[in-house]
């Protein structure tokens, strides 16, 4: 039933760039409609990503999980940098680790119940990103003070990216590979797609994603001043939240179904690339655009650090529960409230 309703719902992504185009009904309007169709985009890419990987060896399939998968956060960003928006650039990128932490991981425990976790695959993750927040403290607390954009803090940033790209190229490998072989097996009855159909159907989710990623970008402020919301909030939350959507359902479904360790490894797995991968890899691709600094704010790297060492805790021995899962999306309440009151810089 959920893939019939994603399915669709692809209608929207031609349906959102034909209203751009034709309509213009606002960019209020935009905006929402942008922000849905990318939903079923972002799954479409997963799915056309994992049916492509099981044509390859698993080398070449992680690489194709980690471009294509994060693919929609990608583009959104360097929309957002070609733009100008900076701030939201940083905010969308940070909300994203800091939803599947919290927010992912918080109602796959909720909706899974009592289980168990793999907990050494799990602090991996968790550790892969106190590593990259550690590393981020170098162009960001320099940025606490004077202009948070200036060439010095760019270059800073890219000495950085270079460490993480490496490190997640070491790391890890290991866990795309378990992550391909779980979406495996959470489908058996689904038959594999051709490699050619798959690289046609991601080639055109991802064409389809860089229009609407480019309708949302352009209808964010305007959305953020109708809904009195900073654009900083709208970026953290909302925007983090639909560049994830499919993925974020997807472990949610499968910790419903009783898979609780799988859950817990495509939201925590999603964090890790996400912090060593996929922001490193924009402050490089940011280069060729316009220099981006990884200056984050105090409250960005406070609410992650935070976000990090709690969900350590929910998980220090390897166990899951409802109340642990409730306990999460309190801690992910409390984030967004902290985004909200920060505002703009």
């Amino acid at each position: 039933m959920t893939r019939r309703i994603l399915l669709a719902a692809l209608a929207l992504a031609p349906l959102t760039i034909l209203v751009h185009y034709v309509a213009s009904p606002g960019d209020t309007w935009e905006f929402v409609l942008a922000a849905v169709a990318l939903v079923p985009l972002a799954w479409l890419i997963g799915e056309a990503t994992e049916h492509a990987a099981e044509h390859t060896g698993p080398g070449v399939g992680g690489f194709l999980n980690a471009t294509f998968g994060n693919a929609p956060e990608l583009i959104i960003a360097l929309i957002a940098v070609n733009e100008g928006l900076t701030e939201v650039v940083r905010g969308s990128l940070v909300g994203s680790v800091v939803g599947n932490l919290l927010l992912v991981l918080g109602f796959s425990l909720l909706f899974g119940g009592k289980g168990a976790v793999d907990r050494g695959s799990s602090f991996v993750s968790l550790g892969l990103v106190g590593f990259a927040l550690a590393l981020f403290l170098i162009p960001a607390v320099p940025g606490w003070s004077g202009d948070p954009e200036r060439d010095s803090l760019a270059g800073l940033s890219t000495p950085v990216s270079v460490a993480l790209l490496a490190i997640y190229v070491l790391v890890t490998w290991r866990n795309l590979r378990r992550h391909r072989a779980a979406h495996d097996g959470a489908d058996p009855d689904i038959e594999s797609w051709s490699f050619r159909a798959a690289l046609l159907a991601l080639g055109a989710a991802t064409v389809l994603t860089a229009f609407v990623a480019e309708i949302l970008v352009g209808s964010l402020e305007t959305f953020a001043e109708k809904a009195h919301l900073s654009h900083f909030f709208v970026a953290a939350v909302i925007v983090a939240i639909v560049g994830n959507a499919a993925e974020h359902g997807g472990a949610v479904v499968v910790a419903a179904r009783g898979k609780i360790a799988l859950a817990a490894e495509i939201a925590l797995a999603s964090s890790a690339q996400v912090a060593v991968f996929l922001i490193p890899a924009v402050a490089l691709l940011a280069w060729l655009i316009d220099p981006l600094a990884l200056s984050f704010r105090p409250v960005e790297i406070g609410v992650l650090g935070t976000a990090t060492v709690f969900t350590a805790i929910v998980l220090r021995d390897g166990r899951s529960s409802r109340l642990r899962g409730v306990a999460l999306l309190a801690a992910y309440a409390a984030a967004a409230v902290a985004f909200g009151i920060a505002g703009d810089r």
